[in-house]
C-alpha cells in the first residue's frame, strides 16, 4: 500500500518530528490537538488539523474514539502513534486497523506482549535475550517469593509487572522487609497501573543503562542499528542519552546486536523497537522492550545517517527494510540533552510564556522542538519542550559543541534544564563517560549537602 495522509496521534516535537519526515515522503499530514495546543507549531505546520478535546490528556490524546473519529473525518490513511500517550496501546492498535487504517508501529500482539513486563520477561528469554535472574513470572506468594529471594541472593528488587517510570517498584535489602515491600509495591501498582501483580529479580549494585535500536519488517527480517546508554536518570526519567555507550566496544557491541536482531525476527517484529538492559561488569541482562519510537531515537539517527521514522513509515507500507545489517555504518559520537520546562534543580515544572527563544545551531547541531517565541508552555502535558542532539567525529569533539550549543540555545519567560546539562558537562565522571543508572542521583544530593 502507498499511505497519502497520516494522522499524527501525538503533539509536541515528536508530532513535528514526523511531520517533517512525513512531508519529505510527499505524504500530508493531520495534526490532533487539545483546546490547550491550539496554537502549538505541530498544529501550525501541518496539514490539516482537527481539535480533540478539552486540554487534560485524558479528554483528548488519550480519547480513543475521539482519535478515529478524526482520522475517517480528514480522511487519514495511516496514523503514527509517536511515542507516550497510545504509542503502546494494544486496543488502540487494534482499533486502527479495524478501521482500514494502517498503524504506523508494532503489530498489536507484540504490543501487548512486550507491554506485560512479566510475559516480556518470559518471551525475552525465549529469544535468547540474556535476563535478570529473578521469578519466572508473577509472584503474589509470600513464601514463594521468600524462596526466589533466597535464591538469587539479596537485595532484590519488586517491580509493577505494568506500567514504568519507577512506580510500583521497591529495593527490598533483607528478608524481614520482603512481605511489607511487596504489599506496598502492589498497592502502588493497582493505583497507578490498575494491576497489582509484581515480579521479583535481582538487584544489580551499580548497573548501566543501555539499549538497543532494532527494526524488524514483520516478516522475519531485522536489523539493529546499535546501542544508546542512557545512564544519566534522575527517578528512572533519562535526562541525557548518547550513542555509542562510552563502555561498549565493537566486538560486544556486533554480539549483543546480532542477538537483538535475531530475536527480532525470529519473533516476526514489525517496525521499530529497542532492547533495554542493565549493564554490569560487562554483562547484559534485559529489562524491557519498548515498541515504538524513543525519545532519544536521533542519536541514533546521527551515527548511522539513518531516518527512523522515514523507515516507520516505510515497513507500515509493506515496504523491505532499506538497509541490511551490513550496510550500516557506526560513525562518530552523537550525545541528546532533554531540555525541561523546570526548575534545572529542585525539578518543580514551570509552564508559561516564552518570551524568547532562540535555538542553538551551527554545524552537526539538532534542535527538535515546538517552541516559539511568544508560545504558552501548558501545564497538562509533559515538561519536555525540546531536545538538543549533538554530533562529533569523536566523543570529545562532541562534548565540546555540545557545551557551546548550550551556551547559545536561550529560552526565556520560564525556568529549563539547560543549567543542570551545563553543570553536567563540567563533571569529571561524565567528561571520561564514568557513570551509572545512579550517578546523577548520588551527584544530586551531594550538591544538596
Amino acid at each position: 500500500m502507498s499511505i497519502t495522509r497520516i494522522l499524527i496521534a501525538n503533539r509536541g516535537e515528536i508530532a513535528l518530528r514526523i511531520h517533517r519526515a512525513a512531508h519529505e515522503m510527499g505524504i500530508e499530514t493531520v495534526a490532533v490537538h487539545s483546546t490547550a495546543d491550539a496554537d502549538a507549531m505541530h498544529v501550525r505546520l501541518a496539514d490539516h488539523a482537527v481539535c480533540i478535546g478539552p486540554a487534560p490528556a485524558a479528554d483528548s490524546y488519550l480519547n480513543i474514539a475521539n482519535i478515529i473519529s478524526a482520522a475517517e473525518i480528514a480522511h487519514a490513511d495511516a496514523i503514527h502513534p509517536g511515542y507516550g500517550f497510545l504509542s503502546e496501546n494494544a486496543k488502540f492498535a487494534e482499533i486502527v486497523e479495524a478501521h482500514d487504517i494502517a498503524w504506523i508501529g508494532p503489530k498489536p500482539e507484540h504490543i501487548r506482549t512486550m507491554g506485560d513486563k512479566v510475559e516480556a520477561k518470559r518471551t525475552a528469554g525465549a529469544l535468547g535475550l540474556p535476563l535478570v535472574p529473578g521469578s519466572a513470572g508473577a509472584v503474589s506468594d509470600f513464601d514463594e517469593a521468600r524462596q526466589i529471594a533466597q535464591e538469587i541472593g539479596y537485595p532484590v528488587i519488586i517491580k509493577a509487572a505494568s506500567g514504568g517510570g519507577g512506580r510500583g517498584m521497591k529495593v527490598c535489602e533483607s528478608e524481614e522487609t520482603l512481605e511489607t515491600l511487596m504489599r506496598q509495591a502492589g498497592n502502588e501498582a493497582k493505583s497507578a497501573f490498575g494491576d497489582a501483580t509484581v515480579y521479583i529479580e535481582k538487584y544489580l549494585g551499580n548497573p548501566r543503562h543501555i539499549e538497543f535500536q532494532v527494526f524488524g519488517d514483520g516478516r522475519g527480517a531485522a536489523i539493529h542499528l546499535g546501542e544508546r546508554d542512557c545512564s544519566l536518570q534522575r527517578r528512572h526519567q533519562k535526562v541525557l542519552e548518547e550513542a555509542p555507550s562510552p563502555v561498549l566496544g565493537e566486538e560486544d557491541r556486533n554480539r549483543m546486536g546480532a542477538i537483538c536482531a535475531k530475536a527480532m525476527a525470529d519473533m516476526g517484529y514489525r517496525g521499530a523497537g529497542t532492547i533495554e538492559f542493565l549493564w554490569e561488569d560487562g554483562e547484559f541482562y534485559f529489562i524491557e522492550m519498548n515498541t515504538r519510537l524513543q525519545v532519544e531515537h536521533p542519536v541514533t539517527e546521527m551515527i548511522t545517517g539513518i531516518d527512523l521514522v522515514r523507515e516507520q513509515i516505510r515497513i507500515a507500507e509493506g515496504k523491505p527494510l532499506s538497509v541490511t545489517q551490513d550496510e550500516i555504518e557506526f560513525k562518530g559520537h552523537a550525545i541528546e540533552c532533554r531540555i525541561n520546562a523546570e526548575d534545572p534543580f529542585t525539578f518543580a515544572p514551570s509552564p508559561g510564556d516564552v518570551t524568547y527563544y532562540h535555538a542553538a545551531g551551527g554545524m552537526h547541531v539538532r534542535v527538535d522542538s515546538g517552541l516559539y517565541a511568544g508560545y504558552r508552555i501548558p501545564p497538562y502535558y509533559d515538561s519536555m519542550i525540546a531536545k538538543l542532539i549533538v554530533y562529533g567525529r569523536s566523543r570529545e569533539k562532541c562534548i565540546m559543541r555540545l557545551r557551546r550549543a548550550l551556551d547559545e540555545m536561550v529560552i526565556e519567560g520560564v525556568k529549563t534544564s539547560i543549567p543542570l546539562h551545563q553543570a553536567l558537562l563540567a563533571q569529571d565522571d561524565v567528561l571520561s563517560g564514568d557513570y551509572s543508572i545512579k550517578w546523577l542521583e548520588d551527584w544530586l544530593r551531594e550538591r544538596e549537602a
